[in-house]
């Protein structure tokens, strides 16, 4: 090689170098897991932004399947690992030495609670022993778990429940709940690290965005009222009279993920449970109507003895999906897979799940949701992302 090419190739180097822009210094490193969930979707969307509270933030988010189209456009590294899974989670999140905050809002269903505890605990004990020990700049743990802390599982109706309003200093109840058995959990391992500071998160039913979700109440009801626009059939109301005319919260995706990041990084919430909800109240008779305004349909409310849930409802309407999807050229999902019959057949069975945020805002949290356009906001991200039509 003549020197005169080689001074060139090195000038053409020297001007690349100088071209590129520095390497961007991060104050906060995020570990999101469970980032194609309702509440990690909306955290991967809010850390990586200029003006997010311990920013800027680089973000890193986990999930057991490929990363979904939907979630994709978020500026996060993408890791696909089953968090149930020992080895596999030492092998992909052990090297992650530079995470300063754990966001864990994911969660698995199992047949029983005594099962429920027994593998949500091992995801969170599998992250948290692959994290803590390797990360040396570690500085806080946000564990999510629900309103759930103060009824007991969903098998528990009947059962012994704290009467609502409910607040973070009610005791657990004598039963058993994965709940109490990932905060021991989360207690036991964290006190394994000097300064390192946690924070519990309890929200009530969840308005967001997430396909994947297995507790996805804006998008089953989405699917319900497109099958009965497409159908030509009244939008009913599948649930309990003493719900449809009771009060009921909601806990906004966006507001959760923006009190957990409040949580991470305010020194005065450290070590404390919050609940989250939107901070109003509302009625599903008239959230109905509103669900019955997006999508066109105008028979719409409450029948005595119709009300037989939308697990019986829904019964053979996969290929009526499938047509629904084809006509209005959706993205290809599977009927079951965003609408999660169960779930909403257990918000729509109840009422008075009333929460306080009262500690909440005690300690600096101010933010806050209305239902309503909250609820419209969510069913516009549906249709938006081609999910719903």
């Amino acid at each position: 090689m003549s020197w005169w090419w080689a001074g060139a190739i090195g000038a053409a180097k020297k001007k690349l170098e100088e071209d590129e822009p520095p390497p961007r210094s991060y104050q906060s490193v995020g570990l999101i897991i469970g980032v194609t969930g309702i509440v990690g979707n909306s955290l991967a969307e809010i850390l990586p932004l200029s003006d997010t509270p311990g920013g800027p933030w680089k973000v890193y988010g986990v999930a057991r399947r490929p990363q979904p189209s939907w979630n994709a456009d978020h500026p996060i590294d993408y890791i696909q690992c089953d968090v149930s899974d020992t080895d596999d989670v030492r092998c992909k999140l052990s090297p992650l030495t530079d995470v300063t905050h754990i966001f864990f809002v994911a969660w698995t269903n199992r047949g029983s609670e005594p099962e429920n505890c027994e593998t949500n605990a091992g995801m969170l004990r599998n992250v948290l022993r692959a994290i803590v020990p390797h990360a040396p700049n570690l500085r806080h743990v946000c564990l999510q778990t629900g309103a759930k802390h103060y009824i007991g599982p969903f098998a528990n109706r009947g059962g012994s429940y704290h009467d609502p309003p409910f607040t973070e200093d009610l005791p657990r109840l004598p039963i058993q709940n994965f709940y109490y058995t990932l905060e021991d959990v989360l207690f036991e391992e964290v006190e394994k690290k000097e300064g390192l500071t946690w924070s519990v998160h309890r929200p009530n039913t969840i308005f967001g965005f997430s396909p994947y979700s297995q507790m996805n109440m804006v998008g089953t009801l989405c699917v319900y009222a497109a099958i009965c626009k497409h159908e030509g059939s009244p939008l009913l109301f599948p649930g309990s009279k003493t719900a449809w005319e009771g009060f009921a919260v909601s806990s906004d995706a966006d507001l959760i993920a923006e009190q957990q990041i409040w949580a991470a990084v305010d020194p005065y919430a450290g070590n404390e449970a919050f609940n989250c909800s939107n901070g109003d109240v509302f009625k599903w008779k008239h959230m109905w109507k509103v669900l019955a305004e997006q999508f066109g349909i105008e028979e719409f409310g409450f029948e005595e003895g119709k009300n037989v849930g939308l697990g019986k409802m829904m019964e053979g309407k996969g290929e009526g999906w499938e047509e629904i999807v084809k006509e209005n050229q959706l993205k290809k999902t599977k009927m079951e897979e965003v609408g999660v019959w169960w779930f909403a057949d257990v918000i729509l069975g109840v009422e008075g799940m009333i929460d306080s945020m009262n500690k909440s805002k005690e300690h600096g949290f101010l933010g806050f949701r209305n239902s309503k356009n909250s609820f419209i906001s969510w069913i516009d991200k549906y249709k938006a992302y081609k999910i719903v039509p």
